[in-house]
């Protein structure tokens, strides 16, 4: 799948949507499309891809069939799609999906395979906590994951910048050590067999 194909499939989902064949929420993505067949081609059959709701281009490039994938946007599923035999996975939910993709990769890394996950987001939603838990937790344990933000500088329509503040600023943390003396809840006592 090359870049025209791509955009061509993007603009016929466009004016299905004009033409009122779609009646839900279409999200189209056109912009981005060299750097993402260039990720794509690290993305191996088996492996498993978690996208957001702007997700055709990574389903085509997933190799997701394009007739069946212009009519689950028809049937009104364009923000969620869903193929277990693509291993391919979204979420229209803010962030909601990385959470979901640490836990496959902690099953893939346990049962020793040797696949990825690939986790596709925008600037915004990687800025979100859910997100900072899932990429720490995932470097902490290791996992076979990747991440792929998709920055086009907006959120929704308000420079991301704007919304979250720059990114350059490091948050103030005052750390220290203590030893605890209670167990973690209540005032009970700790019991030694």
């Amino acid at each position: 799948m090359n870049k025209e194909d791509l955009i061509e499939f993007e603009e016929e989902i466009k004016q299905l949507f004009l033409d009122k064949m779609i009646r839900s929420p279409v999200h189209l993505s056109v912009g981005g499309e060299e750097p993402l067949i260039e990720i794509f081609k690290e993305v191996k059959e088996d492996d498993w891809v978690f996208s957001t709701h702007r997700s055709h281009y990574h389903a085509l490039l997933k190799g997701i069939n394009r007739g069946w994938l212009k009519n689950e946007i028809i049937e009104n599923r364009s923000i969620h799609i869903m193929s277990k035999e693509h291993k391919f996975f979204t979420s229209a939910i803010m962030g909601g999906i990385a959470p979901i993709a640490v836990g496959v990769a902690m099953a893939l890394k346990r049962k020793g395979s040797k696949n990825k996950v690939w986790v596709f987001m925008g600037d915004m939603s990687a800025e979100m906590g859910v997100v900072h838990e899932s990429m720490k937790y995932a470097a902490r344990h290791s996992l076979p994951i990747v991440w792929v933000v998709e920055d086009n500088e907006l959120s929704v329509n308000t420079p991301t910048q704007e919304v979250w503040g720059k990114s350059e600023v490091e948050p103030k943390v005052i750390r220290y050590k203590y030893q605890r003396v209670y167990p973690h809840q209540g005032v009970g006592e700790w019991v030694v067999f």
